[in-house]
């Protein structure tokens, strides 16, 4: 059961961003990254107050630099549409259990990104997520 509502055209956005967004981080990178566009989506706090769909999310503005590059916009494969159907059925899992940030620094994750503290890295990005008193709801979607 979907945690989100979502149409055909809404899989295949978010197949595009999951791919363009952490490819080179496989699989499970790209799991992580639909959780956090997911989060955002189901915790409607901190920059995300408002959001309700998927492309809403996704072309939120400076929310992900993937949008406005060229492999955004190439045709979504059957392998990240499986993802994103995993992600808006609610799949995820530390360290983007709660988050709504990642980032891709050049060196070591710093301690907190936007006023979230540091939750974990998955190989080459860095995750966040808020505290409670930011973000109750977050901890409440599932």
């Amino acid at each position: 059961m979907a945690v989100v509502k979502h149409t055909e055209a809404d899989i295949n956005l978010l197949a595009r961003l999951l791919r363009a967004e952490g490819e080179s981080e496989g699989q499970l990178g790209m799991m992580h990254i639909g959780a956090v566009g997911i989060n955002r989506i189901r915790g409607n706090c901190s920059d995300f107050r408002g959001l309700r769909t998927i492309p809403q999310m996704v072309y939120q503005e400076h929310a992900f630099e993937a949008v406005q590059k060229g492999y955004f916009y190439q045709r979504a494969r059957e392998s990240e549409k499986r993802l994103a159907r995993k992600a808006v059925r609610g799949h995820r899992q530390w360290p983007a259990k709660y988050s709504l940030w990642y980032f891709r620094p050049s060196g070591d994750c710093p301690p907190t990104w936007y006023n979230q503290p540091l939750v974990g890295r998955y190989k080459l990005h860095c995750f966040y997520q808020p505290t409670g008193e930011e973000c109750e709801e977050i901890y409440k979607t599932y």
